[in-house]
């Protein structure tokens, strides 16, 4: 009984440990009527606050031992003549709470088991399926067509069968660096202001995202700005040694 091990009693009939106590009253050599369950219940919670931690399995077991006690008790104090289903002497009683508490054992042991047995199992978790309908009602005119020569070879044909070639027409593939769209931008600005429209007229959409790569570091390294006056508008490109009248021109 490792939950009452530890619990220390001191009562008017009875001073020691909780589990010598129950063996006394088994043994019939304490009287349980002079037993005072409620100072034997206010120790355990003393006992549990001084521990400062709760083990519901340890006070689960107190309680099925102090209820047992209580009912015990409470058959040899209720009179048998006004209690049709009081039917056990004391004796009987105690024999009954020992069987109880020999049953809550194996319980413990039962349950004990199966834990050990999950954490065996830890990280192996499945589900088991029954199996599907068709297979519990079987045809048996289905069993001949399962070696047909035919059947078998048109199966066999589907699987040596090579799929179709996968197209990759939609995958555009770089033909344009940002070094070249760096020297098209600069010699499009050593003439002056430009737009990005004319930077990238006739050219696909790699090389319309590439020349905005390229445009940043023009503006990065200092050799260009540019402004765009509304959403969606043409973005006027002007070297840094260029005026605003010229900005003016690239933009008109």
């Amino acid at each position: 009984m490792s939950v009452v091990a530890d619990l220390e009693l001191d009562l008017d009939v009875f001073t020691g440990p909780f589990d010598l106590l129950l063996s006394l009253v088994l043994r019939e050599e304490v009287d349980l009527l002079e037993v005072a369950m409620a100072d034997v219940v206010l120790a355990y919670l003393d006992h549990l606050e001084a521990r400062g931690e709760l083990d519901l399995e340890q006070a689960t077991e107190f309680l099925v031992l102090v209820a047992s006690l209580l009912e015990l008790k409470s058959r040899l104090m209720l009179p048998r003549e006004e209690e049709e289903l009081l039917d056990l002497e004391p004796g009987e009683a105690a024999e009954e709470l020992l069987a109880r508490m020999l049953e809550a054992m194996r319980y413990r042991g039962a349950a004990g088991d199966l834990r050990a047995r999950l954490e065996a199992e830890e990280g192996v978790r499945y589900r088991s399926a029954p199996p599907p309908a068709w297979i519990k009602r079987p045809d048996l005119a289905e069993l001949d067509g399962v070696y047909d020569p035919a059947r078998l070879g048109r199966a066999l044909g589907v699987l040596l069968t090579p799929p179709p070639e996968v197209s990759l027409s939609h995958v555009t593939m770089p033909t344009v660096s940002v070094a070249d769209r760096l020297g098209h931008l600069r010699r499009l600005l050593r003439r002056g202001a430009t737009s990005f429209d004319e930077a990238v007229r006739g050219a696909d959409r790699v090389t319309v995202a590439v020349t905005v790569w390229a445009l940043l570091e023009l503006y990065k390294r200092g050799e260009a700005t540019w402004v765009q006056d509304e959403p969606f508008g043409d973005i006027a490109i002007t070297p840094v040694n260029v005026g605003p009248s010229a900005v003016g021109r690239a933009v008109a």
